[in-house]
C-alpha cells in the first residue's frame, strides 16, 4: 500500500510535468483561465487517484491524457482565430486612459478601485493622473506607463492584430480607419 501511494505521487508528478511541457507553460503566472481550469482538473484527478490507490491508474491518466489533448487543440485554435482567442483568454483592457478612470471596464471586469490602487503603488504612481495609460491584461496583472514616460506617445496596444484593425483602439487614441489607413500608405 505505502510504495503504492509513493509510485503513484512520483509517477503523477512526471506526468503533470511532462503535460506542461506538453502544453507550452513556463509559469503558473502565465495561465489563462482555461488553462488554470485544465491544471485545476487534472490535480483533483491526480488527489483521487492517490487517494483510492487500489483503482488502475488507467482511470486517470486516460482522462488527464484526455484534458491535456484538449487544451492543445484549443491552443492551437486560439492561434488561428483572434475570436476564439478572445473567448478562450479575455482581452485585454483599458482601465485608465489619459489620466482617466475608465469606469464602465473596470466593472465589467469586476475590477475594484482599492486593487487598481494597491498595483499602482506597487509600481510607484502616487496618482491616477500621472498615468497615461493602465492597461488590465488577461492574466490579472496591471501595465502602466506614466506620463513622463519618453515613449508617452506611443499607445501599448495594437491598432492592427492579424491583418484586423482594432476599432476599440483606435476609438482610445480618437484616431479614424482613415487616419490609420494615410498612417500606413
Amino acid at each position: 500500500m505505502f510504495l503504492t501511494i509513493v509510485f503513484r505521487t512520483i509517477f503523477f508528478y512526471l506526468i503533470v510535468v511532462i503535460s506542461y511541457k506538453i502544453m507550452g507553460k513556463r509559469e503558473v503566472g502565465e495561465l489563462g483561465v482555461f488553462d488554470f481550469i485544465i491544471s485545476m482538473l487534472i490535480s483533483q484527478l491526480i488527489a483521487i487517484s492517490i487517494e483510492n490507490y487500489k483503482d488502475p491508474i488507467w482511470f486517470v491518466l486516460v482522462p488527464a491524457c484526455i484534458l491535456v489533448l484538449f487544451q492543445i487543440i484549443f491552443a492551437k485554435l486560439s492561434l488561428k482565430s483572434n475570436k476564439f482567442r478572445d473567448i478562450l483568454d479575455g482581452k485585454e483592457s483599458v482601465i485608465i486612459s489619459n489620466g482617466k478612470l475608465n469606469f464602465n471596464e473596470m466593472t465589467s471586469q469586476k475590477y475594484n478601485l482599492n486593487d487598481l490602487l494597491l498595483q499602482l503603488r506597487d509600481r510607484g504612481v502616487r496618482s491616477i493622473e500621472e498615468v497615461e495609460y493602465a492597461i488590465l491584461e488577461t492574466n490579472g496583472k496591471l501595465s502602466v506607463f506614466k506620463k513622463d514616460d519618453e515613449n508617452n506617445n506611443i499607445f501599448p496596444l495594437p491598432l492592427i492584430l492579424d491583418g484586423i484593425i482594432e476599432e476599440k483602439n483606435l476609438k482610445y487614441i480618437n484616431k479614424s480607419r482613415k487616419w490609420l489607413k494615410s498612417v500606413i500608405n
